[in-house]
């Protein structure tokens, strides 16, 4: 991809036009890190990229950009330009293709306005981005204030960028995030799950959402999570502090390379606790766990997350309290339920909801995990049907209807217990049941 890029900047610059790298991969280049896609800023107008390059895709033509698919590659190259008027708080009313140092200076932060020409070797610093990235700093480009008006997403971005990047905001900046933090209420809700996915996937997740209550951008993008500060817990179970501070333990202790779906349900699987807390024998929270799971699937719904990402983040929710449940059950249903593809995001969510309890009991979880791993070892999976709907109907005498269903499930069950292994114990098995 890097090599590709060089080469369209080397297509531009031989046909006359400026040309170089710009925002997220310049700053990732300098950092060290390895940049994940590789943005083109140039002279070019729209057309002119379009006559040089033959795979190309007008995505944001009427604002300059053009997208160019190379070797299987996709390099977003835009036309430099200036932007005036953000009436939606999202998009610029009016744009002028103009030259390299107006087009930096429309940018969100610093860090991210940097060009770098990859032929020359030479970076291009029109707004002091190097010496804030030597710094560590998230700074607005020019004013804050009017940088934030422009796109609300920016005071999300601030937050985001400071955490997965491992800085500290500006003065300026900082005021600027508490001062608008009603605004990222405006934010679409497909653009805010996005940031807070990459929020999520950092190992600074935890510094970022504390961020975001810090700064009151929490009570406004997702107000559930906050309402988890103050909610006492048991002290005999539970010295880590209240359910914020469990929640925040549980997700930390989970790695990158855990997925969306775990972390996702790691910091929802408590969510409901404020709605069920209670005082009776000792402070109580019936039914959390079915309840956070219900409050999970709305707060999913609202940031336009896919129905089967929801699904598989529900089920590590609404099960968590399950553990003792699942040790105890018959070998078949046990096994059916490790069969099922969203239980290791379970088992991820019983490992963390024990590392975010002080002091931590994995006794349990250990014993589950045995049980589990020696299931998995043997049962690799599904195992061949051996009779029909239909001929459960036939044999019994029996109706469409949900029993033959359950009959079917039970029948399952015996299966990965390997007490029926064969078509003819499984016939003899269902007329003892008749």
């Amino acid at each position: 991809m890097k090599n590709t890029s060089i080469s369209i900047v080397e297509l531009l610059q031989s046909k006359g036009h400026s040309a170089y790298w710009a925002g997220g991969c310049v700053r990732d280049f300098l950092l060290g890190h390895e940049p994940k896609d590789f943005d083109i800023v140039t002279s070019a107008k729209p057309e002119e990229i379009e006559a040089l390059l033959e795979h190309t895709i007008p995505v944001g033509k009427e604002f300059g950009v053009i997208l160019a698919v190379e070797n299987g590659h996709h390099f977003e190259i835009a036309t430099f330009r200036s932007d005036s008027g953000y009436s939606d708080g999202r998009r610029p009313d009016a744009i002028e293709f103009t030259h390299a140092e107006e087009d930096a200076k429309r940018r969100d932060f610093t860090i991210n306005g940097l060009f770098y020409d990859p032929i020359e070797k030479k970076l291009y610093d029109f707004i002091e981005g190097e010496k804030d990235l030597k710094d560590k700093l998230i700074r607005f480009i020019g004013t804050a204030h009017e940088r934030i008006l422009e796109d609300h997403l920016r005071i999300i971005r601030a937050i985001r960028f400071k955490n997965t990047l491992d800085f500290q905001y500006h003065p300026e900046t900082y005021k600027a995030v508490k001062n608008h933090a009603h605004l990222s209420a405006k934010v679409s809700k497909e653009r805010l799950r996005d940031e807070l996915n990459k929020m999520l996937a950092s190992e600074h997740a935890v510094k970022a959402l504390n961020d975001m209550e810090d700064t009151g951008v929490l009570e406004h993008v997702l107000p559930e999570v906050l309402a988890l500060k103050g909610v006492a817990q048991p002290l005999q179970y539970h010295k880590e502090g209240d359910v914020w501070d469990h929640s925040m333990q549980a997700l930390g202790s989970l790695k990158p390379t855990h997925t969306l779906e775990e972390k996702w349900a790691v910091l929802l699987h408590d969510i409901a606790k404020p709605q069920t807390f209670q005082q009776k024998e000792r402070i109580r929270y019936d039914h959390h766990a079915e309840m956070s799971g219900e409050l999970a699937t709305k707060i999913l719904n609202r940031l336009k997350f896919p129905r089967k990402f929801i699904n598989k983040v529900v089920f590590g929710v609404k099960h968590h309290f399950m553990m003792e449940q699942l040790i105890e059950m018959p070998i078949g249903r046990q096994r059916s339920w490790f069969l099922k593809p969203e239980f290791p995001i379970l088992m991820t969510v019983f490992e963390a909801d024990i590392a975010g309890t002080t002091p931590s009991d994995y006794s349990m979880f250990n014993k589950l995990k045995a049980i589990y791993d020696e299931a998995r070892a043997k049962i690799k999976k599904e195992p061949k049907k051996l009779l029909a709907g239909e001929d459960i109907m036939k044999m019994l005498g029996m109706s469409p209807g949900p029993e033959i269903g359950a009959i079917l499930e039970e029948l399952r069950e015996k299966q990965l217990a390997h007490e029926i292994k064969t078509k003819k114990e499984a016939t003899l098995w269902l007329k003892n049941k008749s």
